[in-house]
């Protein structure tokens, strides 16, 4: 639109070359055609001078407008340059930074190849050994544990050239082991089932006020790795002659008495302590202390279980605390309640026990269950195929969705690991790797007590070891364990 000011100007030049050809008629006494002529003429050199000077003055104000604009652009060129030579810089330290982490991560990746590879060339070496041995020499493979016999596990790293000679005299000794080995298993036996339920109710109550609960430890372990990630605390109390007795022993006994809640203490306080000594090497480690069914239902001894894990909230990523699975399918609102307590203090819960795969992940999850320890047997069970929802080969998958690691316990062979890492499972436990075994001896106040169901879930891994007593328990398993571990930490 035309501005008002445009028109009013040419307003004024319409009168002004009026005007100029009015006084021109009546003062100058010119006709009308040249007074008009005039007007028109003055009238031009107004217009023209007009739009000359509007477009000077337009010409200086665009001028100023572009010196602005062409101002602004170069800083805006300087800034973009900036920038780029900026994300230049970013690039280059992004690409170098990628380029070294996937050299290392190839290196890394290479090598783990290599040492799985490796691990499971071992394992098939050593099952084939095993398979040879037991199908050799079936007599020789009990004899080592009814009969000290330190040289038997030895021939598991024996060589090509000592195996022949191995089987020569196994023969041989068929009629000496038949004889020795019955009395030799009936002699425990008649030591574990010597003492009747008073006698040992009272042996029981002597060791909690003499403070002759011990502890002792077996690792996790990563697979294929093998690398100790976590220590599960097992029970074992001596009597008055300083004689180990197993966990499956007095539990029932305990759990009847009333005096499982006082064991459970202990336990928590050991393992407390054990895993204060533990994270001064390493932060990483973890300890399992297993807790009973009747110590969580109790109002009095969980309220002060809990004023002990609340006074030691500090180590609740690493302390987890284990159930067994016909805990978790009969909880009451009591124990629902405690054990929603232990998970706002940051507690992890394991479930050990299973005696079956139907297993309910995201219900665990939210309880706060972090670990399911299945055995090894169990996972490896053909039948398990039909009489679960899910493939035990897809379980630790399942489980890995929801948070919760799966563990294969009671592990004794290499070819069960063998067929484990076809499982993806990721941990391991059982005799294969190590037994429990008790604290050094630098740390005496911590060597005390170990939970009573850490015991009893122990007791599937360790049935072949807890049978006996304290010498006989623990010869043969270290024995068995120094060879296959010797090999596998050869690689």
């Amino acid at each position: 639109m035309i501005r008002i000011s445009t028109i009013f100007i040419a307003i004024c030049m319409v009168l002004v070359a009026a005007s100029l050809g009015l006084m021109l008629y009546s003062v100058a006494g010119i006709s009308g055609t040249e007074s008009a002529i005039v007007a028109l003429t003055a009238l031009t050199f107004l217009i023209l001078y007009n739009a000359v000077s509007m477009r000077l003055r337009d010409r200086s104000d665009v001028g100023g407008q572009i010196a602005d604009l062409s101002r602004g652009t170069a800083d805006l060129a300087r800034q973009v340059a900036e920038f780029g030579r900026r994300l230049a810089a970013v690039e280059g330290r992004i690409a170098s930074s990628n380029s070294t982490n996937s050299d290392r991560i190839q290196s890394v990746v290479g090598e783990i190849n290599e040492l799985g590879g490796l691990v499971r060339q071992l394992a098939t070496t050593v099952s084939a050994h095993e398979d040879l041995l037991a199908g050799g020499a079936p007599v020789a493979a009990a004899s080592p544990v009814e009969k000290q016999d330190p040289v038997a596990p030895l021939d598991l790293i024996a060589t090509i050239d000592e195996r022949p000679a191995a089987p020569s005299p196994l023969p041989v000794a068929p009629p000496p082991p038949a004889a020795q080995p019955r009395p030799a298993q009936a002699v425990p036996t008649q030591v574990a089932n010597g003492r009747n339920q008073t006698q040992l109710l009272a042996t029981l109550r002597n060791a909690i006020d003499e403070n002759r609960i011990d502890i002792f430890l077996q690792p996790m372990v990563t697979l294929p790795q093998r690398k100790v990630r976590f220590y599960e605390a097992v029970t074992r109390l001596r009597d008055e002659r300083d004689q180990l007795i197993a966990a499956e022993e007095f539990i029932s006994i305990a759990e009847a008495s009333g005096l499982i809640g006082r064991i459970d203490n202990m336990v928590m306080l050991r393992c407390v302590q054990v895993l204060r000594r533990l994270m001064v090497r390493n932060k990483d480690v973890g300890v399992f202390c297993n807790v009973a069914a009747s110590t969580l239902g109790n109002s009095t001894t969980f309220a002060q279980c809990l004023d002990f894990l609340e006074a030691n909230r500090a180590l609740a990523p690493s302390l987890v605390l284990e159930f067994k699975q016909s805990t978790f399918r009969n909880l009451g609102p009591a124990e629902t309640e405690n054990l929603a307590a232990l998970a706002q203090r940051g507690y992890r819960f394991s479930i050990d026990h299973v005696t079956d795969l139907r297993i309910e992940p995201r219900e665990l999850a939210d309880r706060g269950v972090r670990f399911i320890k299945v055995p090894a047997t169990l996972l490896l069970d053909p039948k398990q195929a039909s009489a679960s929802d899910i493939h035990p080969s897809d379980l630790s998958d399942l489980l890995g969705r929801f948070g919760i690691d799966l563990i294969a316990e009671r592990i004794e062979g290499e070819r069960a690991v063998v067929d484990l890492l076809d499982y993806d499972v990721r941990f391991g436990q059982g005799f294969l790797f190590a037994p429990p075994r008790p604290l050094r001896p630098e740390g005496p106040s911590a060597t005390g007590g170990a939970s009573p169901n850490q015991a009893q879930d122990i007791q599937g891994s360790n049935g072949s070891g807890t049978p006996s007593s304290g010498a006989t328990s623990s010869a043969p398993p270290p024995q068995r364990i120094t060879g296959n571990a010797a090999l596998a930490r050869r690689i």
